[in-house]
């Protein structure tokens, strides 16, 4: 805060500011005063208001808009693809994928693990890697891959041996495995994790720049990383405590790990101006891609029937969220398919008849409400954290695997407006591999599942911005550009309101704080 202080008030125009502001919708300029935005109005209005000395910077005709938001983004697991982990996604042919791991084998010494994530069973012909094929071409290092929703993983012999799987082993309740196949599915992921080395602080503070550093290259201000135990957590503090997070990260801390049956405890909440830490996170089902969100009725096309799965017994999902409501945590619960909505909806109305007046819950995904799930959900105030890219990048697999009579009601986000949902849009990355919010925001204008559930441009930008600023609680702080807000800004090259692909507008730079990014870094520019 001191180095805030220190700078010299700056003054933005020539631009199209879009406020998002209900009351001053559009302005021609805005001045900056210590981290946060002092005046925002016509020109001559916030030159009056500017004081001698205050710099001044000519944006050349681009629009600004509220600093863009991610509201569900796995940043380590972002930046653990682009240094460390192999990346599989959008591969079409599995001899390319089995090509791409012997390659990666080959530069690892006998016994070290490889570990790779993007598959997609759907892109390669039906079918993905199976146990058989990852030993021939991996046969002494212990191999992890995993689908590309990070719900489904396949392994090979020398992992399932570190990790002392045999035929005869139970799965953890909410898993399966599929020995012959290598496949682990939800929690039996866990059974492999824990034989693996675990990373380090360092090794998770490096995960995290590489992350933030690409988003921020993105346009995005602010992001919330959805799944953090308590070694990421302490890298997170780490971090922020030595000033070094690029942009704003607000954190849902997991209650209990894949695989096991401890429970974390509940840790020290955290407020600073870049990272917020008061929600817990709970994965009550499974993913839509790989058929594993929990259905009322069997999916199609799958090679056993299955209706997906539940993780969690009703009873233990409520006394792990009784005890977060009631020490004032919000809960972001995963929840997709109708029996995990109807599921974590039933507790969360207990919570609110049993203790009234806590904050206001999440529902990570919502990706198949009906009618009443969208009414009860209104009636509560739960916040709405949908994916509209994956009806861009996974729109194949629903149609593979859903019922017809689903298709209405996937990732809907007409109807969640309409019911009175505050929606805060995300990517869910990198279970996509497009993480740019103008692409999400040009899903959710242009490629609804079916038609009719589509925003409007002004829409999915709120949803990317204010929405995601309402579902953390940090409204009064961001979401809008207003007098006292921080200055977060993005900086684009046309109007996303009304280019006909948003997907394409350039993102020119971006402020934190009022301190311009690089946008081609993501780090402050000298």
């Amino acid at each position: 805060m001191p180095e805030l202080l220190s700078r010299p008030d700056l003054l933005l125009h020539n631009a199209a500011f879009l406020t998002l502001n209900e009351r001053q919708p559009h302005a021609e300029a805005l001045l900056i005063r210590a981290g946060r935005i002092a005046a925002v109005g016509s020109l001559a209005d916030v030159q009056a208001q500017a004081a001698p000395g205050t710099e001044r910077c000519d944006l050349g005709g681009s629009v600004v808009t509220p600093g863009l938001n991610d509201a569900h983004i796995h940043v380590w697991k972002v930046g653990q693809l682009r240094t460390t982990s192999l990346d599989l996604r959008g591969l079409t042919e599995r001899p390319e994928l089995y090509r791409r791991v012997a390659e990666r084998a080959a530069t690892l010494q006998p016994g070290e693990w490889l570990v790779g994530r993007g598959w997609n069973e759907a892109l390669l012909g039906g079918e993905g890697p199976t146990r058989r094929g990852l030993d021939e071409v991996a046969p002494h290092n212990p191999v992890l891959l995993t689908r590309t929703c990070a719900h489904i993983h396949a392994v090979n012999s020398p992992a399932l041996e570190a990790a002392r799987i045999t035929a005869s082993t139970s799965a953890p309740g909410g898993g399966e495995i599929q020995f012959a196949a290598g496949l682990l599915y939800e929690t039996a992921f866990g059974l492999v994790t824990r034989a693996m080395p675990a990373p380090d602080v360092a090794q998770y503070e490096r995960w995290i720049l590489a992350g933030l550093t690409y988003l921020a290259s993105l346009g995005l201000t602010s992001v919330t990383d959805p799944a953090v135990d308590p070694p990421l957590y302490a890298a997170y503090r780490a971090l922020d405590a030595r000033l070094e997070l690029p942009i704003r990260v607000n954190l849902l801390y997991m209650r209990r790990p894949d695989g096991g049956a401890e429970t974390y405890p509940l840790p020290e909440q955290s407020v600073s101006d870049r990272l917020r830490c008061d929600s817990v996170k709970f994965f009550t089902d499974g993913g839509l891609s790989g058929a594993t969100a929990a259905l009322a009725v069997p999916y199609h096309n799958t090679p056993e029937p299955t209706r997906g799965m539940l993780r969690f017994e009703d009873a233990d999902l409520y006394a792990l969220a009784e005890e977060a409501h009631a020490a004032n945590w919000r809960i972001g619960a995963h929840a997709i398919g109708d029996r995990a909505l109807d599921q974590l909806l039933n507790v969360y109305e207990r919570l609110e008849r049993t203790h009234p007046g806590g904050k206001r819950h999440r529902i990570e995904h919502f990706g198949l409400p009906d009618a009443d799930h969208l009414r009860r959900a209104a009636d509560l105030g739960v916040h709405a954290v949908p994916q509209a890219i994956f009806l861009h990048e996974l729109r194949g697999n629903f149609a593979r695997y859903l019922p017809p009579d689903y298709w209405a009601r996937t990732y809907p986000l007409r109807s969640m407006l309409d019911a009175g949902l505050n929606v805060a849009l995300s990517s869910d990355g990198p279970v996509v591999r497009e993480v740019r919010p103008l692409m999400g925001l040009q899903a959710a204008v242009q490629e609804p599942m079916v038609p009719g559930q589509q925003l409007t441009a002004l829409e999915a930008l709120r949803a990317y911005t204010l929405g995601g600023a309402l579902a953390q609680g940090d409204d009064d702080n961001r979401g809008t550009l207003e007098s006292g807000k921080w200055a977060d800004l993005s900086v684009l090259s046309a109007d996303p309101l009304t280019h006909a692909r948003p997907g394409e507008i350039e993102v020119r730079t971006s402020y934190v704080a009022g301190v311009e990014m690089e946008s081609k870094t993501g780090v402050p520019a000298s």
